[in-house]
């Protein structure tokens, strides 16, 4: 019964230390990717992980971009509009100013966190999305 209850429990570990490899890894994981982490000189953690394709398919969000990729004029959300084709560092820089009302690092955190939060759904601690792979594989 312990034999078994260790293999069941070795098992599990193995999972959990080489699936996350697995996934991450080059290859057939192509559609992994990060989030544009080289504007941030003081970064300290890795870039976040984020597999565009799967998170919409999950969070069935295919045909609504501007749920993630808004756009504003003048202060003003631009209802059925999106910012699909730029960066986030197009509009948000890397200081709040009185034309940056958001920086960058605190639109990611707020627009990711806050739709994990409201859905109950999704990472919402810092090592959940950024993820050092060189540790996992």
């Amino acid at each position: 019964m312990k034999q078994h209850i260790l293999l069941i429990l070795s098992s599990m570990v193995s999972f959990f230390i080489i699936a996350p490899g697995l996934l991450l890894a080059d290859g057939d994981a192509a559609s992994w990717g990060t989030m544009d982490n080289y504007y941030f000189a003081d970064a300290q953690r890795p870039a976040a992980l984020f597999d565009h394709d799967l998170h919409n398919e999950q969070a069935a969000l295919e045909d609504d971009c501007a749920v993630c990729h808004h756009l504003y004029e003048n202060g003003q959300l631009i209802e059925d509009e999106s910012s699909e084709d730029s960066l986030c560092s197009d509009c948000h820089g890397l200081k709040k100013a009185p034309d940056n009302t958001v920086p960058l690092r605190a639109a990611y955190h707020k627009r990711c966190k806050s739709c994990h939060f409201s859905k109950r759904k999704g990472p919402v601690l810092c090592g959940e999305c950024h993820i050092n792979k060189g540790r996992l594989q």
